[in-house]
Protein backbone atom coordinates (compact mmCIF):
# COMPACT_ATOMS: atom_id res chain seq x y z
CA UNK A 1 0.00 0.00 0.00
CA UNK A 2 1.27 3.46 -0.92
CA UNK A 3 0.83 6.18 1.71
CA UNK A 4 -0.04 9.79 0.83
CA UNK A 5 2.72 11.20 3.01
CA UNK A 6 3.81 14.21 0.93
CA UNK A 7 1.12 16.55 2.24
CA UNK A 8 2.00 19.76 4.07
CA UNK A 9 -1.51 21.29 4.27
CA UNK A 10 -3.30 18.10 5.35
CA UNK A 11 -2.58 15.85 8.33
CA UNK A 12 -4.37 13.18 10.37
CA UNK A 13 -3.64 14.26 13.93
CA UNK A 14 -5.33 11.41 15.81
CA UNK A 15 -8.07 8.77 15.57
CA UNK A 16 -10.37 7.16 18.13
CA UNK A 17 -13.99 6.14 18.79
CA UNK A 18 -14.96 5.99 15.14
CA UNK A 19 -13.66 9.49 14.44
CA UNK A 20 -10.55 11.05 12.92
CA UNK A 21 -9.02 14.37 13.85
CA UNK A 22 -7.70 16.14 10.76
CA UNK A 23 -5.84 19.35 9.98
CA UNK A 24 -6.85 21.03 6.73
CA UNK A 25 -4.20 23.76 6.54
CA UNK A 26 -4.91 25.66 9.79
CA UNK A 27 -8.45 24.35 10.39
CA UNK A 28 -9.06 21.27 12.54
CA UNK A 29 -12.04 19.03 11.75
CA UNK A 30 -13.44 15.86 13.32
CA UNK A 31 -15.15 13.47 10.93
CA UNK A 32 -16.63 9.99 11.44
CA UNK A 33 -14.82 6.93 10.08
CA UNK A 34 -16.31 3.47 10.78
CA UNK A 35 -12.93 1.78 10.31
CA UNK A 36 -11.60 3.38 13.50
CA UNK A 37 -12.65 0.83 16.09
CA UNK A 38 -10.22 1.56 18.94
CA UNK A 39 -11.29 3.73 21.89
CA UNK A 40 -8.16 5.42 23.24
CA UNK A 41 -7.00 8.79 21.93
CA UNK A 42 -3.24 9.00 21.44
CA UNK A 43 -3.16 12.81 21.76
CA UNK A 44 -6.19 13.86 23.87
CA UNK A 45 -5.14 17.52 24.09
CA UNK A 46 -5.21 17.92 20.32
CA UNK A 47 -8.94 17.20 20.34
CA UNK A 48 -9.49 20.33 22.45
CA UNK A 49 -8.49 22.59 19.53
CA UNK A 50 -11.10 21.42 17.03
CA UNK A 51 -12.94 23.97 14.86
CA UNK A 52 -15.86 21.80 13.69
CA UNK A 53 -17.26 18.30 14.29
CA UNK A 54 -19.48 16.27 11.99
CA UNK A 55 -22.02 14.22 13.95
CA UNK A 56 -24.20 11.52 12.46
CA UNK A 57 -27.92 11.54 13.24
CA UNK A 58 -29.65 8.44 14.60
CA UNK A 59 -32.36 9.01 11.98
CA UNK A 60 -29.81 9.12 9.13
CA UNK A 61 -27.56 11.79 7.70
CA UNK A 62 -26.00 14.26 10.08
CA UNK A 63 -24.53 17.75 10.26
CA UNK A 64 -21.64 19.95 11.32
CA UNK A 65 -21.30 21.43 14.79
CA UNK A 66 -19.09 24.52 14.67
CA UNK A 67 -16.90 25.33 17.65
CA UNK A 68 -15.47 28.45 15.98
CA UNK A 69 -16.53 30.55 13.00
CA UNK A 70 -15.08 29.14 9.78
CA UNK A 71 -14.71 30.73 6.35
CA UNK A 72 -17.23 29.56 3.79
CA UNK A 73 -14.31 27.90 1.98
CA UNK A 74 -10.52 27.89 2.11
CA UNK A 75 -7.64 26.55 0.05
CA UNK A 76 -5.06 23.84 0.62
CA UNK A 77 -2.11 22.94 -1.59
CA UNK A 78 -0.60 19.63 -2.61
CA UNK A 79 2.76 20.36 -4.15
CA UNK A 80 1.88 22.64 -7.11
CA UNK A 81 -1.86 21.88 -6.99
CA UNK A 82 -4.43 24.03 -5.19
CA UNK A 83 -7.86 22.85 -4.00
CA UNK A 84 -10.85 24.65 -2.50
CA UNK A 85 -12.19 23.07 0.70
CA UNK A 86 -15.49 23.52 2.52
CA UNK A 87 -17.51 21.37 4.94
CA UNK A 88 -20.49 19.90 3.15
CA UNK A 89 -23.24 17.36 3.73
CA UNK A 90 -22.46 13.76 4.61
CA UNK A 91 -19.14 14.74 6.25
CA UNK A 92 -17.24 15.54 3.03
CA UNK A 93 -14.92 18.49 2.37
CA UNK A 94 -14.66 18.19 -1.42
CA UNK A 95 -11.33 16.34 -1.46
CA UNK A 96 -10.00 12.88 -0.63
CA UNK A 97 -6.38 13.46 0.47
CA UNK A 98 -5.46 9.76 0.22
CA UNK A 99 -5.84 10.09 -3.55
CA UNK A 100 -2.60 12.11 -3.70
CA UNK A 101 -0.60 8.93 -4.35
CA UNK A 102 -2.75 8.35 -7.44
CA UNK A 103 -2.24 11.95 -8.59
CA UNK A 104 1.53 11.48 -8.31
CA UNK A 105 1.31 8.24 -10.32
CA UNK A 106 -0.80 9.89 -13.04
CA UNK A 107 1.52 12.90 -13.27
CA UNK A 108 4.55 10.64 -13.62
CA UNK A 109 2.93 8.49 -16.34
CA UNK A 110 1.71 11.48 -18.36
CA UNK A 111 4.99 13.39 -18.17
CA UNK A 112 6.99 10.32 -19.19
CA UNK A 113 4.70 9.41 -22.10
CA UNK A 114 6.59 11.79 -24.43
CA UNK A 115 3.43 12.31 -26.48
CA UNK A 116 0.04 14.02 -26.12
CA UNK A 117 -2.23 12.17 -23.66
CA UNK A 118 -6.03 12.34 -23.69
CA UNK A 119 -7.75 11.52 -20.39
CA UNK A 120 -11.41 10.78 -19.66
CA UNK A 121 -12.25 11.37 -15.99
CA UNK A 122 -15.60 9.78 -15.09
CA UNK A 123 -17.48 10.40 -11.82
CA UNK A 124 -14.95 13.22 -11.65
CA UNK A 125 -16.35 14.96 -8.53
CA UNK A 126 -14.42 18.16 -7.68
CA UNK A 127 -11.58 17.31 -10.01
CA UNK A 128 -8.60 16.16 -7.97
CA UNK A 129 -7.46 13.81 -10.74
CA UNK A 130 -8.46 16.34 -13.39
CA UNK A 131 -6.20 18.99 -11.89
CA UNK A 132 -3.31 16.51 -11.60
CA UNK A 133 -3.63 15.37 -15.23
CA UNK A 134 -3.90 18.93 -16.55
CA UNK A 135 -0.83 19.90 -14.55
CA UNK A 136 1.08 17.01 -16.13
CA UNK A 137 0.16 18.22 -19.62
CA UNK A 138 -2.75 15.96 -20.59
CA UNK A 139 -5.99 17.09 -22.19
CA UNK A 140 -8.94 16.11 -19.98
CA UNK A 141 -12.65 15.46 -20.43
CA UNK A 142 -14.20 15.89 -16.97
CA UNK A 143 -17.61 14.20 -16.55
CA UNK A 144 -19.93 14.30 -13.54
CA UNK A 145 -23.72 14.31 -13.22
CA UNK A 146 -23.67 17.04 -10.55
CA UNK A 147 -23.53 20.60 -11.88
CA UNK A 148 -22.36 21.80 -8.46
CA UNK A 149 -19.41 19.41 -8.43
CA UNK A 150 -18.40 20.40 -11.96
CA UNK A 151 -18.51 24.07 -10.93
CA UNK A 152 -16.31 23.22 -7.95
CA UNK A 153 -13.88 21.41 -10.26
CA UNK A 154 -13.65 24.52 -12.44
CA UNK A 155 -12.77 26.53 -9.33
CA UNK A 156 -9.99 24.05 -8.49
CA UNK A 157 -8.61 24.24 -12.02
CA UNK A 158 -8.60 28.06 -11.87
CA UNK A 159 -7.04 28.07 -8.39
CA UNK A 160 -4.25 25.84 -9.73
CA UNK A 161 -3.80 28.30 -12.64
CA UNK A 162 -4.59 25.60 -15.22
CA UNK A 163 -7.66 27.19 -16.83
CA UNK A 164 -5.82 27.72 -20.12
CA UNK A 165 -5.08 24.00 -20.47
CA UNK A 166 -7.11 21.66 -22.69
CA UNK A 167 -10.22 20.65 -20.75
CA UNK A 168 -13.89 19.89 -21.43
CA UNK A 169 -16.45 19.95 -18.60
CA UNK A 170 -19.47 17.70 -19.11
CA UNK A 171 -22.51 17.65 -16.78
CA UNK A 172 -24.18 14.36 -17.67
CA UNK A 173 -24.92 10.84 -16.54
CA UNK A 174 -21.68 8.92 -17.03
CA UNK A 175 -23.23 5.90 -18.73
CA UNK A 176 -25.18 8.00 -21.21
CA UNK A 177 -22.09 10.05 -22.03
CA UNK A 178 -19.82 7.01 -22.44
CA UNK A 179 -22.29 5.30 -24.74
CA UNK A 180 -22.40 8.42 -26.91
CA UNK A 181 -18.59 8.52 -27.00
CA UNK A 182 -18.53 4.88 -28.12
CA UNK A 183 -20.98 5.63 -30.94
CA UNK A 184 -18.87 8.63 -31.95
CA UNK A 185 -15.77 6.40 -31.83
CA UNK A 186 -13.96 8.88 -29.60
CA UNK A 187 -10.92 7.29 -27.97
CA UNK A 188 -8.82 8.13 -24.91
CA UNK A 189 -5.38 7.11 -23.72
CA UNK A 190 -6.55 6.78 -20.12
CA UNK A 191 -9.89 6.50 -18.34
CA UNK A 192 -10.27 7.31 -14.63
CA UNK A 193 -13.29 5.83 -12.85
CA UNK A 194 -14.03 6.26 -9.15
CA UNK A 195 -17.81 5.82 -8.88
CA UNK A 196 -19.57 6.65 -5.61
CA UNK A 197 -21.23 3.91 -3.63
CA UNK A 198 -24.48 5.83 -4.05
CA UNK A 199 -25.53 8.18 -6.84
CA UNK A 200 -28.58 9.79 -8.43
CA UNK A 201 -27.67 9.06 -12.05
CA UNK A 202 -29.31 6.64 -14.42
CA UNK A 203 -28.99 2.89 -13.94
CA UNK A 204 -25.50 1.56 -14.65
CA UNK A 205 -26.96 -1.26 -16.72
CA UNK A 206 -26.48 -1.01 -20.46
CA UNK A 207 -22.96 0.37 -20.47
CA UNK A 208 -21.64 -0.86 -23.80
CA UNK A 209 -17.95 -1.28 -23.05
Amino acid sequence: MNIANNWKDYEILDMANGEKLERWKDIILVRPDPQIIWKEKTYPKKWEKVNAVYKRSSSGGGGWSYKTKLPESWQIKYKELTFNIKPMGFKHTGLFPEQAVNWDWMINKIKNAKRPIKVLNLFAYTGGATVACLYAGASVCHVDSSKGMVTWAKENVISSKLQDKSIRYIVDDVIKFVNREIRRENKYDAIIMDPPSYGRGASRRGLAI
